[in-house]
């Protein structure tokens, strides 16, 4: 009774905030500029295995949920689900994967079709052009060529589609299991198919994706059918197995309305998750509008001014990507309390819980845009790392959902001291630092970046031997950073034992750099270098990248690395035959050409890769190098050239938020070259006017006075009115509120940011 009791004032009480919100939706509606129509869901779909512009697809979800959808170009399985360059579409899947080399989990489809029932994924494909396809946030929409209309709006755990089916012949929508084991039970008086999925590599075995699909129209028959040997069941309302799926047949030219909700929980969550979500929105066109409403609203907590019209796409298409990733993976219960289901004990727990992630990607640029914009989120979510490091462990590195132990280092830690160092302190420090010292004084088993791979000789040798250990001196350079960090966490929280266990780890980049050739290199076990350096070299001690790029990774201390290169003007000289250099490959380990090298090559920047992420902060490190300038320039470059907003609209793999969280920061003038500190470190923006609003309801201003493309250069800077000398900003200067306003030019201030006190943040003493 007391429940009931409980029950019924939670559905009022949703009801009065329902009414308010729709009140105050239309209003905001009426007051806030259409931004969701600059936005191109297709930006980076024009990818494959050997280069990628991206390697995304055509999201349909809302910020940060739980499930996404998107349209099927590519086989069941197949990591790249949508390709611009492929005619035809298969399936309308609802998707959750991060990246195409780590493939998807929790996956099923639906497909229409016409005339004789067609189940096969390949025949049942149809043929589209992209003339007739919208891709935004809120919505997609295609109409084949044989006249059926697609369409797809989301809410946070699930979606509504509409299929609309041309007046002759019999209409289909096949359901399909996708890779693995898969429930279906039909039940056609109540116009509604429930069961679940199970399918993903990074899993635990009890791991069930339970779902509830409901349709306006009536079955005029129905069955069930399996992937594997395409045997068709008909009139049949239940299949268990490996790649079950039902088909539904309705009267021609029928408009037929589907909304589908899952959980991981349990039936009657995913039935709890329908109702809350989905049962209250009358039709196709009310969800559409909701979901519209909540990205236009996101969207204009950065409102640009300026610039041009297709630079304010690049722009919002980008701040689209960054707003996906970590996704959500908790629910909220019948009391209004969120629970997930772990994916990595695979257990019931109390609390939030988020995934899909490469730290190794996002802890660059992604992480700190978010602790700007999101910052309620930021606070949960570095609990749930602590969450997850006590039920597998480790810390996740990169999470799918699950943990992998793909690429390298121990990043959580950089998401952790990063929200501490930027007041968001909902987590316990001294636990983080005792989860992170059992991280790195050990292997765990699922991967090379699971615990600390080389760990006793990174702490004996100070470096981690060529060998052995694969991309031995790119992990001693992430291990460095890393412990950079723990120290930072620890020394900002009074924590004296760990900061001493730390204060010397943070500085074993030195033990890799080899002043005789002025590069990092391998090093071997008993401290020789390996032999017939080459730093075009790609791979060997390396990940993805060579000597030239990986250099320059030292963020947390890169007056420490100017000091090894011999000052600051070989620091300079050498940055800027960096970016302006002949563009040599060596395969090296790799043996044959990867997408990253065509990539930089393609960039045309010298050995600059932006298309990877070790190089992605070092257009920036001429403000520490007092040449301030050259950094305006170069990253102008980089946004100006590198990216847009069409399907070749980035210069790699997107990876989850990163690289477009790259292009926002940078088009607001700012970038977090070492996250774990509070400081963003200004570049050249692009557009006259940026206003963010904060979560707090403060205001921060970019004002660029007459920028322009040309006028890159920043001759003079002022932060709430006050002269502005400084290359770097801090974080309380943009959560507080303020503005920070900027005098642009078509030539350089080359006495503008050059002072000791101009200079950022770096661990050795300013030059």
């Amino acid at each position: 009774m007391i429940k009931l009791s409980i029950r019924i004032r939670s559905v009022i009480g949703y009801f009065l905030c329902l009414s308010l919100g729709i009140f105050c939706a239309n209003k905001s509606f009426a007051q806030q500029p259409d931004l969701v129509k600059y936005v191109n869901t297709l930006q980076g779909t024009h990818s494959e295995w050997s280069l990628s512009y991206g390697n995304t697809y055509p999201t349909v979800g809302l910020p940060f949920a739980v499930h996404f959808f998107s349209a099927q170009t590519g086989e069941n399985g197949n990591g790249w689900k949508y390709r611009y360059q492929d005619n035809t579409i298969r399936g309308f899947q609802q998707v959750h994967q991060c990246s195409p080399w780590m493939n998807d989990y929790a996956v099923f489809s639906l497909m229409p079709g016409v005339g004789d029932l067609i189940v096969n994924e390949h025949e049942r494909a149809l043929k589209f052009s992209h003339e007739n396809e919208i891709a935004k946030p809120n919505y997609y929409a295609v109409t084949f060529d044989n006249g059926i209309k697609s369409e797809i709006s989301p809410v946070e755990r699930g979606a509504h589609m509409r299929f609309t089916f041309p007046k002759k012949g019999k209409a289909h929508l096949v359901l399909d299991g996708y890779t693995k084991d898969a429930e279906i039970k039909i039940f056609p008086k109540e116009r509604k198919i429930v069961g679940y999925v199970n399918n993903g590599r990074f899993v635990p075995d009890n791991f069930k994706s339970y779902f509830v699909i409901v349709f306006n129209k009536d079955f005029q028959s129905h069955g069930v059918w399996e992937n594997v040997g395409g045997k068709v069941t008909p009139g049949s309302d239940y299949d268990e197995g490996k790649g079950v799926g039902a088909y539904l047949e309705f009267a021609p030219g029928t408009q037929v309305e589907v909304k589908m909700a899952s959980s991981y929980i349990s039936p009657a969550q995913a039935e709890l998750n329908f109702s809350e979500e989905l049962a209250d929105n009358k039709n196709f066109e009310a969800t559409k509008a909701k979901a519209y409403t909540i990205w236009n609203t996101l969207l204009n907590r950065v409102f640009v001014e300026g610039g041009s019209e297709e630079e304010k796409a690049t722009f919002y298409s980008c701040l689209f990507r960054a707003n996906l990733f970590s996704r959500k993976f908790y629910e909220i219960d019948a009391e209004g309390q969120p629970n997930y289901f772990s994916p990595y004990d695979g257990k019931i727990h109390a609390g939030y819980m988020y995934t899909d992630n490469g730290f190794w990607d996002t802890f660059r640029g992604q992480f700190p845009l978010s602790n700007i914009l999101h910052t309620e989120m930021q606070g949960r979510y570095m609990q749930s790392l602590l969450d997850a490091q006590q039920q597998a462990g480790f810390f996740p590195t990169w999470s799918n959902p699950g943990m992998s132990g793909v690429m390298i280092g121990n990043h959580a830690i950089s998401l952790l001291t990063d929200a501490w160092a930027k007041g968001i302190h909902t987590f316990n420090p001294d636990s983080a630092l005792q989860a992170y010292y059992h991280e790195v004084t050990n292997k765990g088993p699922w991967g090379g970046s699971n615990g600390r791979e080389g760990w006793q000789e990174y702490f004996t040798k100070g470096f981690i031997p060529y060998g052995d250990i694969h991309e031995s001196t790119a992990k001693t350079l992430e291990y460095a950073y890393d412990d950079f960090c723990a120290y930072q966490l620890a020394k900002m929280t009074g924590n004296t034992f760990y900061e001493e266990v730390f204060a010397k780890q943070m500085y074993n980049y030195k033990n890799v750099f080899d002043p005789e050739v002025n590069f990092v290199r391998g090093r071997l076990a008993n401290g020789e270098w390996r032999p017939d350096f080459d730093p075009f070299e790609w791979g060997g001690p390396f990940t993805e990248a060579n000597a030239w790029q990986y250099t320059w990774s030292v963020m947390h201390d890169i007056n420490g690395l100017i000091n090894l290169i011999g000052g600051e003007k070989l620091f300079n000289e050498k940055l800027d035959q960096f970016f302006t250099m002949e563009q040599t490959i060596n395969y090296g380990s790799y043996k044959q050409e990867i997408h990253e090298m065509r990539e930089m090559i393609l960039a045309q920047m010298g050995q600059y890769a932006h298309g990877n992420q070790p190089t992605q902060h070092v257009a920036y490190l001429y403000n520490f190098s007092a040449e301030p300038w050259k950094s305006q320039k170069q990253v102008r470059l980089v946004t100006s050239n590198l990216y847009n907003a069409t399907e070749k609209g980035y210069p790699g793999d997107e990876d989850q938020g990163q690289m477009s969280s790259w292009y926002v920061l940078s088009a607001l003038g700012i970038y977090s070259v070492c996250p774990g500190t509070d400081e963003y470190v200004i570049g050249s923006p692009i557009f006259q006017k940026a206003t963010i609003t904060l979560e707090n309801g403060k205001k921060f201003i970019i004002n660029a006075k007459n920028n322009n493309a040309e006028n890159v250069y920043i001759k003079s800077a002022h932060l709430n009115g006050e002269s502005h000398d400084k290359n770097f900003i801090h974080y309380t200067d943009i959560i507080n509120g303020g503005e920070l306003t900027f005098e642009m030019s078509n030539t350089p201030n080359l006495n503008r940011g050059i002072s000791k006190e101009a200079k950022p943040f770096s661990l050795s003493l300013k030059n």
